[in-house]
Formats: structure tokens, sequence, C-alpha cells
């Protein structure tokens, strides 16, 4: 189909503006901060942790099968009610349990976030050009736009609060983050996931979960994506540690997280340049990213354990956009967005056995020694991106016969009333594509109990 880069870019717009305004929240760099001021102890700030890390794990499937079946985009506004409710309590938080209730909301900001604007941006790709296979320059984009955003809170923050307060910080971010509703109120929502007719509840909950746990190569590629989350996660929690072991300057933490919240932009921008699809491409990623992990491990510098840290983000962002292309490729729009929030709970759920075990590993042996648990998972991902292999999109193929164009023919094709070359396309489609596998099976059942129930009911 023929690429229409000027629509496609005029129709992004209000959602890349949306995640800029989002991504402006001032109080992040200084939340530890505002945290000790009100009375929080490391042993408060783990009980907050784990609150928070309940709530978004048990959200995040539940709201990514909520927004196929709803609208993505009013649950991405209901997430940016959640972090402008979150932010006005953090802000008004003078004790510690209601500055938890505050985080355990923002985990509903993130649960509702999760998997949601990555299946839009496809969705919209798949709409407007007809492939995937601009996924990577597009995602690339919003995530520069998200990482830009990031950079000037990491630097305006730290400088509003010396200005003025900590807690200034937050009721600051508020019209910015409120902003970003009327961007997301204007975007143009894609409705591939409505092309088919609507499954019941049940039927949905269990096509999601069956799509990320037997359907053939999907579960890999989820565990790639999980795994991906786990270390950047890890990068982002756990570095700021290799600073503290190694006494750098306070003035230094500003411009090091700065500089790390960047690659999140950087990462998007190589990926546009690079051919993620290429073997070539893939080795290398699978190789640098473990090299990165012993680096860090291995080195006292305190500059080569910064761009150590630096150069492992920016490889896992561009993995993780590899990593999402693939999942994408590999699952109907129906379940989109559901089936992209189980990499998030997944990830979470190997995250929080991996930190205590890294938190316990480090108070015995040293931060640096704890980097080899980086490694390991720097190494499993390398496999498994290597092992990864790129899956035609099941979702929606143009060529053959869509969605859409399955609902229309499923009765001409139970009265064996289609042409061949429709047939051919119908039955390709039917081979891969989970959602219209249930949807004939539900029309099955329906044909077979409307029969049983005229038997019953003639003379």
């Amino acid at each position: 189909m023929t690429i229409a880069p000027r629509t496609l870019a005029r129709r992004l717009v209000p959602l890349q503006v949306a995640v800029g305004l989002q991504g402006l929240a001032l109080w992040v760099p200084v939340e530890k901060l505002f945290m000790t001021q009100i009375g929080f102890t490391p042993s408060t700030v783990a009980l907050m942790a784990a609150a928070y890390a309940v709530v978004v794990p048990v959200l995040e499937v539940p709201s990514g099968i909520l927004a196929d079946r709803w609208s993505r985009n009013q649950i991405m506004v209901c997430a940016t009610v959640a972090l402008i409710a979150s932010t006005l309590l953090g802000g008004l938080s003078t004790n510690v349990p209601t500055y938890i209730a505050a985080a355990m909301i923002l985990g509903i900001y993130f649960a509702l976030s999760s998997g949601t604007l990555d299946s839009v941006v496809y969705d919209v790709l798949i709409e407007e050009t007809g492939d995937s296979d601009l996924y990577a320059t597009w995602i690339g984009r919003v995530q520069m736009v998200q990482s830009g955003a990031f950079v000037v809170t990491s630097l305006a923050g730290g400088l509003l609060a010396g200005l003025t307060s900590a807690r200034v910080t937050y009721f600051v971010s508020l019209p910015c983050i409120a902003l970003s509703i009327v961007a997301f109120l204007r975007f143009d929502e894609p409705q591939l996931h409505r092309a088919a007719e609507p499954l019941a509840l049940r039927s949905h909950i269990a096509l999601t979960y069956r799509t990320m746990i037997r359907e053939p190569g999907i579960g890999q590629v989820v565990l790639l994506a999980a795994l991906v989350g786990l270390l950047s996660q890890s990068v982002f929690e756990f570095g700021p540690l290799w600073l503290v072991a190694l006494a750098a300057p306070a003035v230094l933490f500003g411009p090091y997280w700065a500089a790390l919240v960047s690659t999140l932009g950087v990462g998007g921008l190589l990926t546009s340049k690079l051919n993620l699809g290429h073997p070539l491409s893939v080795g290398v990623l699978a190789v640098a990213a473990p090299a990165a992990a012993i680096a860090l491990t291995l080195t006292r510098s305190l500059v080569a354990v910064i761009a150590t840290q630096a150069v492992l983000a920016l490889l896992l962002a561009i993995i993780s956009i590899r990593a999402g292309k693939l999942l994408h490729d590999g699952v109907p729009s129906a379940v989109r967005a559901g089936v992209s929030s189980g990499v998030g709970t997944l990830s979470w759920l190997l995250f929080l056995p991996f930190s205590l075990v890294f938190g316990w590993y480090a108070r015995t042996h040293g931060v640096p020694s704890a980097g080899w648990f980086l490694t390991g998972a720097a190494v499993l991902i390398g496999l498994l991106l290597i092992t990864s292999v790129r899956r035609p999109s099941v979702a929606e193929q143009p060529a053959d016969c869509a969605c859409e164009q399955f609902v229309e023919l499923v009765t001409d094709f139970l009265d064996s009333v289609l042409p061949p070359d429709l047939k051919e396309s119908f039955q390709t489609h039917l081979a891969d594509c989970v959602g219209c596998q249930d949807y004939l099976g539900q029309i099955r059942d329906t044909i077979r109990a409307l029969k049983q129930a005229d038997l019953h009911l003639a003379p």
C-alpha cells in the first residue's frame, strides 16, 4: 500500500504533544528529597515501593483488555487523570501514609498506560500505510519526544526546587499534565481493534492469555520484551547506587540522570536509522548489551560507570523497540493492548524477586559485584534476540484478508458460496488469526444452538 507520511505525521502530532506534556512531571528528580522531608526512612521507602509494585501488575492486563474492548484513547485520558490525582495528592502530602496513597495512584497511571501507547502507534501505521514497516521510526519519534520532556524535567525540576521548594514542583507540574488530556482528545484514534465483532468478556480474556502463552513464537517474544523491561528498570533503579559506592559528588547526579533518560530518545532516533530486521544488526545488539553489562560490573572508574550505564540503557531502548515490533506483528489488534500490557505485568513479576536478590547481594558483596546479575539478564536477552525470528503480521494482512473483510465474508464461507480466490485468502487469514478463529467458532456454535432450538420447538 502507498505510504502517506504527511497524513501519518499530522495524525500522530496530538499524540506526541500529549506524551511530551505528560513527561513534564517536574517533581520526579526531587521526589526522594521531598520524601525525606516528610518523614520517609529506608524502610518506609521500601514499603512504598512494595505498595506501588502490587498495584501495577494487578491492573496492567485488565486495563489492556479494557482498552481493546472500549477505547485506547479514553484509557490514556483516564491514565492522565490518575497522574494528576497522584501529583496533587503527593504535593499535598505531609506524612508517609498519604504519600504512599499517592504512589499507589501513580501505579494506576502506569498500569493504564502500559501497552496502550505502542499499540495505538502500531494500529495508526496499519491504517495509514497498510503495514508496520515504519513502526520503529514512529515509535522512536514518540520516545524522542518523551525523552526530551524527561531531560527538561531532570534539569528544570532540580532548579525549581532549589529556587523554591521540592513541594512546589508538584503543583507547577499540574497544568502541563492537564493539558495533555486536551491533546489526547484531539487525537484520531485508530479503529482496527473494533474491526471484528466484539467477543464476550470471558472469551476476550481467554483469548488474550492464550495468545501470550500458546501462540507459536509469541511466548518467546513476550519473555524477551519482559526481560528488556526488567533490565532497563534495574539500570534506572540501581544505577545511581554505583555513583554512591564511588562517592560521586552530589552535583553530578542531575546531569547523570539527564544523560540516562536521554538514551530513550537517542535510542528512538537510532532505531529509525537502523535495519533491525537484518541479522547483523540483531547480532551486534545481542553481543553489545552483555558486553556493556560486563564492563559496568568490572570497572571502578566513575566516568566509565556513567558511560557504560548510558550505553546499556541506549542498547536496551533499541532492543525494546525491536521486541515491541515483533510482538505487535504477531498478535491481532483485538487483543494487542492486552497482550502488550501482559508484557509489563510479567516484567514486574520478574523484577520483584530480581530486585530482592540484587539488593541482598549488593549489601553483602558490594554494588559492583551485583552487576553480574545485570550481565546474566543481558545474556538471556541476547540469546532470545538472536532466536526471535520475525513473524508476519497476523493481525492485519491487507494483501490477503483483513479481519474486517473476514467478518463480511464469514456467512458466504459457511454457505460454501465464496469464490475460489476469496476462499483461499479467507482460509489463509483464518489459519493465522486467533481472533478470527474464535469468531468463526462462535458463529458455528450459534448456528448449532439455533438448529437445536428449532428441533426442540418442532411439533
